[in-house]
């Protein structure tokens, strides 16, 4: 039995898709069941809530391998779903961290994600990291002003860095959980292609056929408010300002071949992504 925490996200949908389609015994944790329509009919669907550590004991029950994936920057869901499978007896988690703790320094969301790497470790069940970079889901965040105005803050500049599917990032945590032979193992993944913002914008540009301005981002408040438009807490805040200097001052882009090395093909292209995704940018009227 599998259980994938997160099955609702960008990762989580197509690791469910990946799951069910090679025929595992597959279990979803959800903390609002009208959220998981869409998912595989196959996968298992059982309430619960991070938040509340007794409401997990069910869905951990009986449970061999675990996806774990928990956003934000709070460190308490991780310790939550760890001493769930600890009772359990889970024998392997796949967990879903981040290249930012690769940084030296470290930088802050790379320290929230070495934190609960630590949690991991120390529980004393084998595990797996994944610490993807830049996802190319990150460009839905563009949406609203090119629907709007047709244009795109850029926070990053000369910046470059090379997004990966999450398709990807589903394929080789399947292959993790499927597989033996990566307990103990830190995958970092990227896409195979690097970008500027101003690239990217051009990709989707040509995909819908429409002109899209590209406007530098000149404060870092400017900087926040175009990841978080409704705010962030004054620490996500803080670390999402520091994440875009760090960017803006990478001009060649990091970059790793552990997707092809892993799946034995390329990454998928952002162009593809762009392809599969482009009635999200355009305006209803055209989609």
């Amino acid at each position: 039995m599998l259980l994938v925490t997160g099955a609702t996200g960008n990762i989580g949908r197509e690791l469910t898709r990946e799951l069910t389609a090679e025929g595992v015994k597959l279990r979803v944790l959800v903390r609002d069941p009208a959220r998981a329509t869409g998912l595989p009919a196959r996968a298992e669907r059982l309430v619960g809530d991070l938040d509340e550590p007794a409401t997990l004991t069910p869905a951990f029950d009986g449970v061999d391998k675990l996806f774990l994936l928990t956003p934000g920057i709070r460190i308490g869901h991780t310790a939550a779903a760890v001493a769930a499978a600890q009772a359990a007896g889970v024998g392997h988690i796949v967990h879903l961290s981040s290249f930012n703790v690769l940084g030296d320094p470290m930088p802050a969301m790379g320290r929230w994600h070495h934190e609960r790497e630590e949690n991991i470790r120390a529980c004393g069940i084998p595990a797996t990291f994944l610490r993807p970079g830049g996802f190319m889901t990150n460009a839905l965040d563009w949406v609203p002003t090119i629907r709007e105005g047709d244009y795109v803050l850029d926070p990053v500049g000369p910046g470059r860095y090379a997004p990966i599917d999450p398709a990807d990032i589903a394929a080789v945590a399947a292959l993790a959980l499927t597989e033996d032979g990566h307990q103990d193992k830190e995958y970092v993944l990227t896409g195979d292609e690097t970008f500027t913002v101003t690239e990217q914008v051009r990709v989707i540009s040509e995909t819908i056929g429409r002109d899209i301005e590209v406007r530098e981002v000149t404060t870092p408040d400017e900087a926040v408010r175009f990841r978080f438009p409704n705010g962030a807490p004054r620490a996500l805040a803080d670390a999402v300002t520091e994440g875009f200097n760090l960017m803006r001052a990478d001009t060649v882009g990091f970059r790793t071949d552990t997707v092809q090395r892993l799946l034995g093909r390329k990454p998928r292209t952002f162009a593809d992504w762009c392809a599969r995704n482009a009635d999200a940018f355009r305006r209803p009227e055209t989609a």
